[in-house]
């Protein structure tokens, strides 16, 4: 077996002993999801990532965008039909009043863990400095523009703008 085909991260340092790995310094997080499944991980993990001292941009885009909505962000739901982890039947979750019913059962166990809403969580990471974007494309899809966006929505870029921007860091897709 060669070293080329035993690829690590790490490399040793003069003495042999392996390094350890360089540490994550910036992330873009992409949310394009708009149940309350698919826009929490990337606030959680956001929020992680500030607390860390790691530079953050977040990029709203498709449903995801929802979570930074004036209208919309407060009423985000959980997905119940056909998301396998609801265990549910997917004829199930699609009976009227399902979502509401999971949306609210969920609502509670994360006010119990102390887990602010989205509209809440938003505006805590912007407070901490991140960046948070809404997608160009999307927002032309959708007939959104700024004014239908959170104030904590820096702007409106293109996909070219967002890689510019992540350039150098890890990119996260939620």
């Amino acid at each position: 077996m060669t070293d080329a085909d035993t690829h690590t991260d790490t490399h040793p340092d003069a003495a042999g002993a392996p390094s350890r790995p360089e540490p994550i310094t910036k992330v873009s997080i992409v949310i394009s999801k708009g149940s309350l499944d698919g826009v929490y991980p990337g606030l959680i993990m956001a929020s992680g990532a500030r607390a860390e001292g790691i530079e953050v941009n977040l990029f709203f885009t498709f449903f995801g965008l929802d979570a930074v909505h004036r209208k919309r962000s407060e009423h985000i739901k959980a997905a119940t039909v056909g998301n396998p982890g609801m265990h549910m039947a997917t004829v199930v979750g699609a009976l009227p009043g399902m979502s509401a019913i999971a949306t609210h059962m969920m609502e509670k166990k994360m006010t119990a863990l102390d887990i602010p809403s989205v509209p809440e969580f938003i505006e805590f990471i912007s407070d901490t400095g991140a960046g948070i974007y809404g997608c160009q494309l999307a927002c032309d899809m959708f007939g959104f523009t700024q004014d239908d966006l959170v104030d904590q929505v820096q702007d409106i870029i293109t996909v070219g703008e967002f890689y510019e921007m992540a350039a150098g860091g890890e990119i996260i897709f939620t």
